[in-house]
């Protein structure tokens, strides 16, 4: 690993220690619901990379104002709905209550392993662990800290494995450019795509070589101290356009 990298994961490390104290102190142990926003992140802070933290408060890891669209846009979609999922976690429970189907694929078995009996439990979810291949030259690589020298090949084509078309599909894993790309052909028509961490450069030419309309949310993220932007893509502009109208 590059010492660049291991910088990088020692500062996260330092940062989830602090954050998890800071948002127990400012916040409690209670549980506010999505509505009472304020008090929603900071409780959030104290759950930073905990996945049972973050399923008790019932939040995939996306902008808030992202999470309010897709639930709404989830109760209006007629049934049944059918999700593809790139990276596991606590989105994946949040969708397991609000879908009919929750296909996800995720690259770190370790991880896997350890939400894969409490995901069990929901029986609409299919888990696959799609490890990537050790390459000197990856057909598709990733440039998160500490995968170089990994080919996601396999894991950005599961989406192919797993047959039909998809209402909803969530690309926040390894090798999204590429993810996005794969999954275009399995998107319903009127269906949508979620991409987080949207504001990242190195996403940006894959999301405009889409040909889908971008509404960019911004602003507050639960567990982050700082705003992300999350994107949902869709082949119907009006939808859009009409997501946009202030309300």
């Amino acid at each position: 690993m590059r010492a660049r990298d291991t910088a990088l994961l020692r500062a996260k490390a330092g940062y989830v220690a602090a954050a998890r104290r800071v948002g127990r102190r400012v916040a409690g142990r209670t549980l506010p619901p999505r509505e009472h926003r304020w008090r929603h992140w900071a409780r959030s802070l104290g759950a930073v990379y905990d996945v049972r933290e973050m399923v008790a408060l019932d939040v995939p890891w996306w902008m808030y104002s992202a999470i309010d669209t897709v639930d709404r846009w989830l109760a209006d979609r007629p049934r049944p709905v059918r999700v593809f999922e790139y990276g596991s976690g606590a989105s994946t429970f949040w969708l397991a209550r609000r879908a009919d189907e929750v296909h996800v694929v995720e690259h770190h078995r370790g991880f896997a392993d350890s939400i894969a009996e409490p995901l069990a439990a929901f029986g609409n979810v299919r888990l696959r662990v799609v490890e990537p291949a050790p390459s000197a030259n990856p057909a598709v690589p990733s440039v998160k800290e500490g995968q170089r020298g990994l080919d996601f090949a396999a894991y950005v084509s599961a989406v192919d494995d797993t047959g039909g078309r998809f209402d909803l599909v969530v690309i926040d894993g390894r090798a999204r450019a590429a993810s996005l790309a794969r999954a275009l052909p399995h998107l319903a028509p009127d269906g949508l795509i979620v991409f987080d961490n949207s504001r990242r450069a190195r996403y940006r030419p894959a999301i405009a070589a889409s040909g889908l309309s971008e509404l960019r949310l911004r602003g507050l993220t639960p567990t982050l101290p700082y705003p992300e932007q999350t994107s949902l893509l869709t082949a119907t502009p009006s939808w859009v356009r009409r997501r946009r109208r202030p309300r």
